[in-house]
């Protein structure tokens, strides 16, 4: 008998609900959402092994689903919009009727949005670099605030960039003792702090992506790629199996044009930005590379953005960037030039066309 668990997983208690291939449900109620309690509903249950167990994404949606796996189970996660959005009664919610939803959804099948669960070395490569965004971040917070300070007092010309610790003591020199030295202290400490986890996340880094290291050294050969962009990519992706082809990589870092087709008419608007932000923030960052001549993409770049302007030529060329690491990736292969398909522009200097305006009489604002 084939059979079906649905489960709404809270931090106390995970509430679930069985159906066979009918329909007809065969078993429900609550148990701790604890290892004990997982292993006590799936064998007062008498799952068989490989049984679908359905839960709606959450923050402790990997680790049952984990526990699940060395259960026998097959946990499928799912999109916990979706589930609300294909619900039977939306406006009745209820801990039962959620379980109950996400099981009779899985036996009719009529689930897409479905999570990947990754593997514990990518998961914990993504846990290294959620920590280190984390401390960057509020290392930036600090010289921000410091700056802040700064400009409250009409101190503006004292403090250019905080990158270091002798930036900041010279700055704790420069000031005295003013009202607000105690305060630019505080956040100079704050700083040293977070620079000393940023370096030892970095440490961790490099150990946990160790079993990608031929990869990583792959992604890298491309122009401004470095490793913890390429490390980003491989936490986000995962696995290069799970794409058919680029596009749906560009889809799922949220790069793709949203686009609205209806009857003859036809619009296009922004990115739809539902991937992963920081993926998208460092293809971009890397994308801006390709102004230098030097780049590769830097023809493919100018062109776009003499014709469309610099916002949209640093998203083609992100969205470009995109599918090449995939296709490095999947195929194992180093950036080839070759394969690149770019035609060179013929470059002309800002002064040429300077005088050349001159001479006909064009004013030009320098």
């Amino acid at each position: 008998m084939r059979m079906y668990i649905g489960m709404d997983v809270h931090s106390k208690q995970t509430v679930f609900v069985a159906q066979d291939e009918t329909g007809q449900v065969i078993g429900q109620g609550s148990a701790p959402t604890t290892m004990e309690g997982l292993r006590q509903i799936v064998v007062g249950l008498a799952a068989p092994t490989q049984t679908p167990i359905g839960l709606e994404t959450g923050t402790q949606a990997t680790w049952v689903s984990r526990q699940l796996t060395s259960l026998g189970m097959k946990p499928i996660v799912v999109d916990a919009r979706e589930v609300r959005a294909k619900a039977r009664r939306i406006g009745q919610k209820s801990d039962r009727r959620d379980a109950f939803e996400i099981c009779d959804g899985l036996r009719r099948e009529i689930f897409s949005s479905l999570v990947y669960v990754p593997e514990e070395s990518i998961e914990k490569l993504r846990m290294i670099l959620s920590r280190r965004r984390h401390f960057i971040r509020l290392c930036t917070r600090q010289v921000s605030a410091a700056k802040f300070l700064l400009r409250s007092r009409g101190l503006r010309g004292l403090a250019r960039t905080l990158k270091s610790e002798v930036a900041w003591e010279k700055l704790l020199e420069r000031l005295g003792s003013t009202a607000i030295t105690d305060y630019v202290a505080m956040h100079g400490q704050m700083w040293k702090q977070a620079q000393k986890w940023v370096g030892k996340l970095d440490k961790e880094l490099i150990e946990a992506a160790k079993p990608f290291t031929q990869t990583m050294d792959l992604l890298q050969t491309l122009w401004g790629i470095g490793p913890v962009t390429a490390a980003t990519f491989i936490a986000t992706l995962g696995t290069p199996e799970r794409f058919p082809d680029s596009a749906h990589v560009v889809s799922y870092v949220g790069l793709a044009v949203s686009t609205y087709d209806s009857g003859e008419r036809q619009c296009h608007g922004h990115i739809t930005k539902s991937g992963s932000p920081e993926l998208r923030a460092m293809l971009c960052e890397a994308a801006h590379h390709a102004a230098r001549p030097q780049h590769p993409l830097n023809p493919y770049f100018a062109r776009l953005c003499a014709k469309r302007g610099l916002k949209q030529a640093v998203i083609a060329v992100a969205q470009r960037l995109a599918r090449i690491l995939f296709q490095m990736w999947r195929k194992g292969e180093r950036f080839n030039l070759e394969k690149l398909n770019v035609k060179p522009v013929r470059r002309i200097k800002t002064r040429r066309i300077y005088y050349e305006l001159k001479e006909i009489g064009v004013s030009v604002r320098v």
